[in-house]
């Protein structure tokens, strides 16, 4: 008996340790995507049973709590359900996972609608580096020349971009997609000026994976989603917004995982942690430099300065 009751201690034991290799942050991929985006997982308390977690990925962008996971005979499970947007029709997503034997999450999701895609998971890189006082600025660059569009391209490989340059503005159309700088940054401290109409909002991807908010939200309390937010993850300190249709400027710096915003002269996030992807994501990858995104996809917006200055040791 007791020999039995060792095995059965020792295959729990072995069970749980398993379970605990799907703890931590994950950076996710999806490799035939038409559109490149970015997912984010956080799994914590695997073999325990205490088992959590968070995602970046599901319809609508947010940073969800995971309602149902689970993890059987070393796969990771867990779904959504929700409500199309445009058709009021339920919808569903299941997802489920593998850790491969070199560590990579290698991951199926399936939906209702009979569509089903593979994903890669790499665990989020550690990025040590600190706002510390130590960082120079090094030479300003122009990513906007004010008069058409060389330096950029469409964040949608093989469709037009949808924006145009007039009179020293850029300005999306109604069928626009993302716009991305040609050129990929790191550490850096960007001016950029905006105007967005009356019910409209937009986006200001850092590295392409960071979105800090655009909206017409004059007047109201400061959320996850407000003007100026860094999207579902850090709200503002202050509403800072000028009204719809008036000229407005971001100042932003960005040194590893730390992000500082000014809106309109006024500091509403201070040195705060990003802790990994928004739903701007277009890439996956935050151990390396990415560009600047400016989301054209959810309203009028114009912007007329983006001024990039590097920041070095």
């Amino acid at each position: 008996m007791r020999n039995n009751i060792l095995l059965v201690l020792i295959a729990s034991g072995a069970a749980f340790a398993a379970d605990a290799q799907f703890n931590g942050r994950w950076d996710i991929s999806i490799p035939r995507d038409a559109r490149p985006h970015g997912w984010w997982l956080e799994v914590s308390g695997a073999g325990t049973p205490n088992l959590k977690g968070r995602f970046v990925g599901f319809p609508g962008g947010d940073m969800n709590d995971i309602p149902h996971l689970a993890i059987q005979k070393d796969e990771l499970h867990f779904d959504f359900d929700w409500k199309d947007y445009r058709s009021g029709k339920p919808m569903h997503r299941d997802y489920s996972a593998r850790v491969t034997p070199n560590g990579k999450l290698l991951g199926l999701v399936r939906s209702s609608d009979g569509d089903a895609q593979k994903w890669v998971g790499v665990r989020a890189p550690e990025i040590h580096e600190k706002d510390d006082g130590s960082w120079r600025d090094g030479n300003p660059v122009e990513i906007f020349n004010g008069k058409d569009l060389a330096g950029w391209h469409g964040a949608v490989p093989g469709s037009d971009s949808g924006w145009k340059a007039d009179d020293g503005v850029l300005k999306n159309g109604p069928h626009a997609n993302d716009l991305a700088s040609d050129q990929n940054f790191w550490n850096f401290k960007l001016h950029i000026e905006y105007r967005v109409d009356p019910h409209s909002n937009s986006g200001i991807g850092l590295r392409g994976r960071y979105e800090v908010q655009i909206l017409d939200d004059f007047g109201q309390n400061p959320t996850l989603h407000s003007n100026g937010a860094l999207y579902s993850r850090i709200v503002p300190a202050v509403n800072a917004s000028k009204p719809a249709g008036e000229w407005q400027s971001f100042d932003i710096r960005l040194v590893g995982r730390y992000v500082t915003v000014v809106l309109n002269d006024k500091k509403i996030i201070d040195k705060q942690e990003i802790e990994g992807l928004t739903a701007i994501a277009n890439n996956a990858d935050e151990a390396k430099p990415g560009p600047i995104l400016l989301q054209g996809d959810h309203g009028p917006v114009e912007f007329r300065k983006v001024t990039l200055t590097p920041l070095m040791r």
